[in-house]
Formats: structure tokens, sequence, C-alpha cells
């Protein structure tokens, strides 16, 4: 942790439990303790946190959501700025990541004062790193699109994602969108992992339509988080890859995020792209 020195101000984001409360780490109590200010999604949630660890609020939770977060960011600002330590918590997990928080980051950076934190748990890694699915590349797509035309432009584009796709979903709408996936993406790997760290914590695996089928005839409880394994790599021809490689490079992108680009754009393997790249950047003598 970048620490503030004494007497300077920071903006520290605390990662906060999903589920069990002894996933606060002692750095995050720490700061939870001694900041001046907290900024939370919301206050009754944190008072609770607070409450489980012996700490008191002492009149400093202040509510911080997305209606209110650009407003929040100049009062965070004048904190910091005067030499206040200011805490940012969520409801559970990292702030930021689906949740409010990125705009007070972002602002507070942008003003030049100190942004630091206290990493821990977070929904999304934890989801990925028990799926034993593809890790080294994934994506985050938040909550899927409620609205039909938005559901349907989402899913055109995961149709060819190459990369492990991580999202949430309401678990009313759960069984109904894994069937909606199996319809257009047949036997895809899946797994939902359900109340992440709690007392009835579950991971069901398997393919779209029997995760779906999992719960044919019972209701859906608590958190969840969906990975679903990525798609296949396409056969494209090498002519098409390399068309697509050059109109990249062609713009000044560097050999790795030309590749990465095309890799994704058009759902080929990345070490095929890598390979086509190479032989580019031999013929041109860089």
């Amino acid at each position: 942790m970048q620490e503030p020195a004494g007497g300077s101000g920071a903006l520290v984001v605390v990662a906060t439990p999903i589920g069990n409360l002894e996933d606060l780490s002692p750095r995050a109590r720490a700061v939870l303790e001694s900041a001046h200010a907290i900024y939370c999604e919301d206050t009754r949630r944190t008072r609770v946190l607070l409450s489980a660890f012996g700490l008191s609020p002492r009149g400093r939770l202040r509510s911080l959501r997305e209606h209110n977060e650009m407003a929040q960011s100049a009062e965070v600002i004048e904190l910091i700025a005067a030499g206040s330590v200011v805490a940012l918590a969520s409801d559970a997990g990292t702030p930021g990541i689906s949740d409010p928080g990125r705009r007070v980051v972002a602002a507070v950076a942008e003003a030049g004062l100190v942004v630091t934190t206290t990493p821990g748990p977070s929904a999304v890694v934890a989801a990925l790193s028990v799926s034993g699915l593809e890790t080294e590349r994934f994506v985050m797509e938040g909550f899927v699109p409620r609205r039909a035309g938005e559901r349907r432009s989402r899913f055109a584009d995961w149709a060819r994602e190459p990369r492990t796709i991580v999202f949430y979903e309401s678990p009313q709408r759960l069984v109904a969108t894994l069937a909606e996936l199996a319809a257009l993406y047949g036997d895809r790997r899946v797994v939902v992992a359900r109340e992440l760290t709690k007392l009835h914590e579950e991971l069901v695996r398997g393919t779209l339509a029997e995760v779906a089928g999992h719960w044919a005839e019972g209701e859906v409880r608590g958190e969840v988080v969906v990975v679903l394994a990525g798609a296949e790599p396409t056969e494209l021809p090498a002519s098409v890859i390399r068309e697509a490689l050059e109109a990249h490079l062609g713009t000044g992108a560097s050999v790795r995020d030309a590749v990465g680009a095309v890799a994704s754009e058009l759902g080929v393997a990345h070490r095929i792209a890598y390979d086509v790249a190479l032989e580019i950047r031999s013929e041109r003598g860089a």
C-alpha cells in the first residue's frame, strides 16, 4: 500500500467480505477504523460490518450511490486535499467493480491526489478461480442487459468471444438466461457460483443446458456469478487474419496489441494470430 505520509490525505479503496466476515483483511479493518470518512454504497450495511468488528462509525459514514457519485467526488477531493484519509467501500467486494466508486477514483486521480487500496474479496475473481475454466484471459461483462435488443447484441458478441466470460445475473432470471445461451451456443461449458463464501455456497458445473436444468424444479436464491467458457477458436484463412493484423499494425499498434485485438475480433487462437504477426514483421524487416 502506498501509505499516506504523516498529515497527507489519500483515498483508500477498501475490499470488504462478499459473505464470510473473516475475509476482511487486517489492513482493511485498520483503514476502516482510522479513516476520517467512509463513503459507502449503503450506510446501514457498512454500519453492520463495522459493528461486527467492534468499530464505531463516529459519524463518518457517507452514502455513495450511482446517482450521487459525481457530486460526492467533489466532497471527497476536498477532504483529501485537506489531509484526510477517506475510505471507499461497497456493500460487498471491491468498489468500482459493478458497484459505485469508479468515478470517485477517477476524479481523485485526475486531481493529482493519492489513490491506493487494501485489496481483497472480489466475487469476479473468486468465481473465476474455482471455475476450472481458462483463467489466463477473461472478460468481465457485469450484469446481463434486461432489454431484449441489448441482450441479443451482447450474446452475439459472446458467440465469437474466445476469452472466458464472467457475468452477474439475478437469481430470478438465471435459468432463462442459461437456457437462452444454450440455444445459441450449444454445449458450451459453464459454472454458476452461488452464495460464494456463505453458508449455502454452491458451485454447479456442466453444459449450459445441464446447469439450467439443475434448477428446473426449484427456485434459485442468493447472489449469483456465472463463468462461461469462451468460444472455440475459429479456423479462418491466414489471409483474413493477415489483413486484420495489417490494418491494426498500420495504425501504429504494437504487435502485442494488434494480436490481442485480432484474436478478440475474429475469435482466432492468440498463438495463430501471433505467428502471422511475426511473419508480417519478418517480411517488413522489423
